[in-house]
């Protein structure tokens, strides 16, 4: 249960970690996009303007120096920025749209677009346009228009690099993390666990103390009831009351007993068993009661159950199962129990057609002394912890219980198994 607890807490703690990381990453990334992205629309807008100052409008048509952004670079200038702008591409259009010029080896395949003045064109190599309008400074008049690219190569590289950085300090940091939340958890746990198994100790040692005393009056009880002589009237009711009381008192310190020590059981000592023979030897226990209600008990098992558990323990399940449906069943009701290997699983259903539950209460019927009516659900000598102790039995079988219901219609408690 605390390994449980433990994973459970690793693994929330992780979850959080990773999210926040995450949120971080992703924040960087897009502002470090955001950086560079304007960066390059910035210089591709500055070569534009520096460019459109050598185009000029002769006999209607627009002429530009092309070489003028490769004669603005002195000889002292970086080498970096000179090789730049050898990348860089130039087109000049005409107000219709047409290219008229165009200078650089890289140059934009997309349709002039003025309502999108920046452009990015994909493919194998990503390429940013800027387009701006050329104005006369004579006339004050637009007379064409002229587009700057560049690949956007650098900024993809950067933007990958930035990405596995990224990807493996969050990887690397949740790694670290989960190996010191191992060690959290378990400085976490200590207490609780230490708290619980005090506790568990003081209900053993509370059940196992009270058997005793239970037993001097329920053998007392008995005694008187098995020589009525003498008593006086109202006195055997008194001592029939007495001796029911502790006969479930008695039933439900043993509850109490076994759950205080279900953790040590050894499944070391488990061992292959077949649930046709269980059900079988239960079916036959529970034969007379059935028969005294007259309530009809059908068996539906198929042979040779084959799985490893503690017989006992699955003895107890499916009595106390088979022992709820015949008590919550009205006489002349009707009690099946089915059992079959479906692949790598052995499901058994116990399905009576008794008082039922209702739907708001079927999440809480495996909750440790939960009643729904006291007038309907409990009998002489029931405890209120069979069926938790049913869950906790399946639990540790690797198992699962479920249960359907439906008032004044019965019920199905269903519990699925692993097979060998």
């Amino acid at each position: 249960m605390f390994d449980q607890i433990r994973l459970r807490l690793l693994t929330a703690y992780l979850i959080v970690l990773a999210g926040i990381l995450i949120t971080f990453a992703v924040g960087v990334r897009v502002l470090f996009h955001h950086v560079l992205s304007q960066k390059i629309t910035e210089k591709l807008t500055t070569i534009a303007q520096s460019t459109m100052t050598s185009v000029e409008l002769k006999d209607g048509r627009l002429e530009f120096d092309s070489d003028l952004p490769t004669r603005q670079i002195s000889p002292t200038t970086n080498p970096k920025l000179q090789s730049l702008l050898t990348e860089i591409g130039l087109e000049i259009f005409d107000l219709t749209g047409k290219r008229v010029a165009q200078s650089g080896k890289i140059s934009l395949t997309l349709p002039l677009s003025m309502q999108q003045p920046i452009q990015i064109q994909s493919g194998q190599v990503r390429i940013e346009g800027v387009t701006m309008p050329i104005v006369d400074g004579d006339t004050n008049k637009t007379i064409g228009y002229i587009r700057s690219s560049q690949p956007l190569t650098e900024l993809d590289e950067n933007l990958t690099k930035l990405d596995l950085g990224l990807g493996s300090g969050i990887l690397l940091t949740l790694i670290l993390s989960s190996i010191g939340g191992i060690w959290l958890t378990k400085q976490a746990m200590q207490p609780v666990e230490s708290s619980f198994q005090r506790l568990q100790q003081f209900t053993a040692d509370a059940a196992h103390e009270l058997r005793s005393p239970l037993m001097a009056i329920k053998t007392n009880a008995q005694v008187a009831l098995k020589y009525p002589t003498g008593m006086r009237d109202g006195d055997l009711d008194k001592f029939e009351s007495i001796a029911s009381a502790t006969t479930q008192m008695t039933r439900l310190t043993e509850d109490l007993l076994w759950l205080a020590r279900t953790d040590g059981i050894d499944r070391q000592q488990w061992e292959k068993i077949d649930l046709a023979e269980i059900l079988a030897d239960v079916l036959q226990s529970q034969a007379a009661l059935a028969l005294s209600k007259q309530i009809e008990l059908r068996a539906e098992t198929s042979p040779r159950l084959m799985l490893t558990g503690d017989r006992s323990q699955l003895l107890r399940v499916f009595t106390n199962l088979l022992e709820n449906a015949l008590h919550y069943t009205p006489n002349g009701g009707i009690v099946i129990i089915t059992a079959e290997g479906i692949r790598q699983q052995i499901i058994v259903r116990v399905q009576d057609t008794g008082v039922g539950i209702a739907s708001e209460h079927l999440s809480k019927i495996f909750d440790r002394f939960w009643r729904a009516d006291t007038s309907r659900t409990q009998w002489e000598g029931g405890s209120g912890l069979g069926l938790s102790i049913v869950e906790s039995i399946v639990a540790r079988h690797g198992g699962k219980i479920t249960v359907s219901s439906e008032i004044d219609c019965g019920s199905c408690f269903t519990v699925r198994l692993t097979s060998d």
